[in-house]
């Protein structure tokens, strides 16, 4: 999945960013207080994103599933 897709993706579920670190940007969800680092790779991994998605909190947009 293409970072800009999956980093819309996680502000459409209220993610925001809260910091950038050297390689990776910390997302965080105020729902739940949870955060998240996100690798700054053009490409990031389906299961990565997963697993992003698990530590947020956050479920993959149903609104996204079938625009894709």
């Amino acid at each position: 999945m293409r970072r800009g897709h999956f980093i819309r993706e996680l502000a459409e579920s209220g993610c925001y960013l809260k910091r950038h670190g050297k390689r990776h940007d910390i997302y965080a969800y105020p729902v739940n207080g949870k955060q998240a680092p996100v690798p700054r790779h053009p490409e990031i991994k389906e299961t990565l994103c997963q697993l992003i998605r698990k530590r947020l909190g956050v479920c993959k947009s149903a609104n996204l599933e079938t625009q894709s």
